[in-house]
């Protein structure tokens, strides 16, 4: 039986404004452009941006529909089936949260449970993102065995 390994490689997020999303990427959270293209059979245009070993891929889409405003509140958004927010790890989130906010971010809120601290934010678009309080991991491959779990 083979182990397959799997990493985090990107996230997909859909903006209506794709130029202005990537100035918001780079200016709150030091994302840079990597590269840009073109997929002509949805059709749309991409730009993948990369931070460390984060990437996020952008889609500016003609014609795509806005999200409705429950897509925006984090607990109004888990009442809606699909994906939902993007999340990065941080060893400091109230720190983090005041250097974001000196940038101009749209902070929703930062708060402690007991399972730890987080905030969550939103991108330029609405778009929720998360940052969760963690101690920095040594990187650790994800796993899977070939043939379990199998269906006919």
């Amino acid at each position: 039986m083979s182990t397959f390994e799997f990493w985090y490689d990107h996230v997909g997020v859909s903006v209506p404004d794709l130029e202005q999303a990537i100035q918001w990427w780079e200016h709150v959270l030091d994302f840079k452009l990597e590269r840009r293209n073109a997929i002509d059979a949805i059709p749309a245009q991409i730009a993948i941006l990369k931070n460390g070993n984060l990437r996020v891929e952008l889609f500016e889409v003609p014609g795509a529909k806005a999200a409705s405003e429950e897509r925006f509140q984090p607990n109004q958004d888990v009442r809606t089936h699909g994906n939902k927010h993007i999340s990065f790890a941080v060893e400091d989130v109230v720190a983090l949260s005041e250097a974001i906010r000196a940038r101009g971010a749209d902070i929703v809120w930062v708060k402690t449970f007991t399972f730890g601290s987080n905030m969550f934010i939103r991108d330029n678009a609405g778009n929720l993102i998360e940052f969760v309080q963690r101690p920095k991991p040594m990187f650790e491959a994800s796993t899977l065995q070939a043939g379990h779990g199998d269906h006919v």
